[in-house]
């Protein structure tokens, strides 16, 4: 299959439209196996045969199935492991000086999938509880896939997904085994809230956020789309903020709405707006906290006791 084919754009076209994201050349590999579960529940064999059904106005909740199909939810615990070294060692030691007068944080992780990241967040504070007591900690994870945002919610993992980037101790400490699967305990789940959400759309109205993550999300999008997300995430953040992008995302002649960390790959800061957002960043302010080596890389209310 390519992008020259009629049926096959016209299945991309609905992607972009509900999701914002682009089935590029990279992704039509996997559009066939995507659609199988489809395919079979609708006694169809190819992607025509999907269009012809889709073309009826009665078949909104297939669309609905065809979009859930294509979103990546692909995900793991602690991905990228140096990112959250960066989170542990420089932003929330930086976060706790800035807000020791409220004592209160707001983090959302945009594109969460199935809720690993979100977990994994929930698991640096309770490690550092001590460090965190009697503060506030608002944790939201969003994701416009809703089967994603479900699994989320349930804080369920099978045995493959629960050894993606989990120690022994980890799973132990913050899992507990089950005949379903392993089930997130409450020193976790109670930090954590999860929201269907297109981070295209208006902010979350529980913001701004002292923190935001958007890893491999914007990756998807071609530039108008991310200049777009960029204005959003922006919105979302308190002036003083922090944004993390996935390792392959960057801000580099995409927007002069953040600046880049210096030292640091992936982390970036935001930059009040009197021009054009569009465009290279602007160069980091010398009064930006202290960076590590470039080696290293729904809303609950939660009071750590």
């Amino acid at each position: 299959m390519d992008l020259g084919d009629v049926s096959l754009r016209f299945i991309a076209d609905l992607l972009a439209e509900r999701t914002g994201q682009q089935l590029t050349e990279g992704r039509v590999w996997r559009v066939g196996t995507a659609l199988s579960g489809i395919f079979r529940k609708r006694g169809i064999s190819n992607v025509e045969q999907l269009v012809c059904l889709l073309d009826q106005a009665e078949e909104k909740a297939l669309a609905d199935e065809v979009v859930e199909a294509l979103l990546n939810n692909e995900t793991y615990f602690f991905r990228d492991p140096a990112y959250f070294k960066v989170l542990a060692e420089l932003i929330l030691p930086t976060l706790r000086r800035a807000r020791a007068g409220k004592r209160k944080l707001k983090i959302w992780s945009a594109g969460c999938s199935t809720g690993q990241e979100v977990l994994s967040l929930a698991m640096v504070f309770a490690e550092q509880q001590e460090q965190w007591a009697d503060w506030s900690i608002e944790i939201l994870g969003t994701d416009i896939s809703g089967q994603a945002i479900d699994t989320a919610r349930r804080g369920r993992y099978s045995q493959f997904e629960i050894q993606r980037g989990l120690g022994v101790n980890r799973m132990l400490n913050f899992f507990e085994e089950t005949e379903q699967g392993w089930l997130s305990t409450d020193r976790v789940s109670r930090l954590v809230r999860f929201n269907r959400h297109n981070v295209l759309d208006q902010t979350p109205s529980s913001g701004p956020f002292d923190l935001v993550m958007c890893r491999n999300v914007l990756l998807y999008f071609d530039a108008a789309t991310r200049e777009r997300a960029f204005r959003r995430l922006h919105e979302g953040l308190s002036p003083d903020g922090w944004l993390m992008l996935g390792a392959g995302e960057t801000v580099v002649g995409q927007t002069r709405q953040f600046q880049i960390e210096p030292g640091v790959g992936g982390i970036y800061r935001p930059v009040p707006q009197e021009g054009p957002a569009f465009g290279a960043p602007h160069e980091p302010s010398s009064e930006t906290g202290a960076a590590l080596p470039n080696s290293v890389e729904g809303k609950r209310e939660f009071t750590v006791p």
